[in-house]
């Protein structure tokens, strides 16, 4: 068993007998659940939406190689830079290069699951610079020293109450301050810290290959502050992000937001092109773009997980998963939770450490049918399971087990040996993992084929 496989456990223990959190994930699901059927609404064949989203998607990732070719052409053309990070350190070490010619003091941050892949902030902090998340579930979760809990909402397995004594804490404001009360006060820290940061750094919901640009949506509009504000724009996105066309926003923003939150359309919508031009009066004097590979190519040359690349990171299926609403998004130990994390991040970090992802489900298949781009979850996570045996990562009390079953199974006195109580006694015996949390197993006093032998008999 891996250090992170134990852990899991452990962690996955303690909260799926936290009544507590239960409680509060569930509301916060819940309130969810009650406005996407709302926000589907708006289109008149889902299923056709649905299917034409994956199409786009199923195109954009087998050509991912000319369309990210033809981002780089376009987006130059206008003046923005183009960096290729093969891995999480070369990300770190581009853009601590960038903060070095700045001499950057400051960096605001708008929500960017790919920056806590590579754990920006902590490389920020170790050399010298402030990294200040500006989404109000990411500055919560940021002032609590916790990385985010769900994919689209970081502070999700927190109450009000929680907020407000985590303000009282760290900012000294009053116990009993309303959550309206407790935005203004976020609010009036961080535009503070707009005016003063030299650099903004945002991820990118898409990136747009015929027009060399990044597509950016939000509720809060701290993105668009992130990027406006200071002086230098940073964009780190994954190469996964990718669509043909400008027109595919017209789909992939309104599934995005239905599936996400239930909303027709999020707040704020932004299409970002590259730096300030001439007979432009705002926006930064540089954009960079990293594009960061850190394993997906490792997907990319697997035809039976590539899909898992059509993910717009909606969230739907964490909040459909009964093991994610028992467990909560931190028991995972990754940046990715729920069913897709439990798919990508075996593929992304090694399957070695991280196979036990894979089991993390019931396999019932929610997942998949809510999926907006309709991947097939439950089946890349049997894959999964699959190539981690073919690999040769399963145990070896497992490999017995089964090869005692394949045994038995072929060899009918065998099967019908010791019914009752003696298998009860060796099968609970030899896999007492399975009882720790479970009723024992029971075995018939008779297999079928005795019933079977006795009833023709008769």
């Amino acid at each position: 068993m891996s250090e992170q496989s134990a852990t899991f456990i452990a962690k996955s223990t303690i909260k799926a007998a936290d009544l507590d959190h239960r409680r509060k994930i569930n509301f916060n699901i819940g309130r969810y659940n009650a406005v996407v059927p709302k926000g589907k609404e708006q289109f008149t064949n889902i299923e056709l939406a649905k299917k034409t989203a994956k199409n786009i998607k199923w195109q954009a990732i087998e050509n991912l190689d000319q369309h990210l070719l033809a981002f780089e052409t376009n987006f130059t053309q206008r003046g923005g830079k183009v960096i290729w990070a093969e891995t999480a350190g070369q990300a770190i070490e581009e853009i601590l290069a960038i903060c070095r010619a700045k001499h950057c003091k400051t960096v605001v941050k708008s929500k960017s699951m790919v920056t806590e892949e590579i754990h920006l902030n902590h490389a920020l902090e170790e050399n010298g610079i402030e990294s200040v998340e500006t989404d109000l579930g990411e500055y919560i979760q940021q002032l609590d020293g916790e990385p985010p809990y769900h994919i689209v909402t970081p502070a999700m397995h927190k109450s009000k109450e929680d907020v407000a004594r985590l303000f009282n804490q760290k900012l000294g404001t009053p116990p009993n301050y309303t959550p309206e009360e407790l935005t203004q006060v976020a609010r009036k820290i961080l535009r503070e810290k707009y005016t003063q940061a030299e650099i903004g750094i945002t991820g990118a919901n898409f990136i747009i290959g015929d027009i060399g640009a990044v597509a950016v949506t939000e509720n809060e509009g701290n993105a668009r502050l992130s990027c406006a504000f200071p002086k230098t724009h940073i964009v780190i996105v994954g190469i996964e992000k990718m669509i043909p066309s400008m027109t595919d926003l017209a789909l992939f923003w309104p599934l995005l937001s239905t599936f996400g939150t239930g909303q027709m359309v999020t707040v704020y919508n932004t299409i970002i092109a590259g730096p300030r031009q001439a007979n432009e009066t705002d926006g930064p004097e540089e954009m960079y773009v990293i594009l960061l590979d850190n394993g997906r190519t490792n997907i990319l040359k697997n035809p039976a997980q590539r899909q898992s690349l059509y993910c717009i990171r909606c969230g739907a299926c964490l909040n459909v998963c009964p093991v994610y609403k028992n467990i909560g998004g931190h028991a995972y130990g990754t940046t990715y939770s729920g069913p897709i994390g439990s798919v990508i991040t075996p593929n992304l970090q090694g399957m070695q450490d991280f196979k036990h992802l894979s089991y993390a489900s019931s396999l019932c298949g929610a997942c998949t049918e809510v999926c907006p781009v309709k991947i097939s979850l439950h089946e890349l996570l049997l894959e999964n399971r699959h190539e981690s045996v073919e690999e040769g990562f399963a145990p070896i009390a497992e490999k017995m087990a089964w090869k005692l079953w394949k045994l038995s199974s072929l060899n009918r006195r065998l099967m019908n040996m010791g019914n009752g109580d003696l298998k009860n006694k060796v099968v609970n015996g030899l896999f007492k993992g399975w009882s720790k949390n479970r009723s024992h197993l029971e075995f018939s006093k008779k297999t079928f084929n005795e019933m079977w032998k006795e009833r023709k008999d008769k």
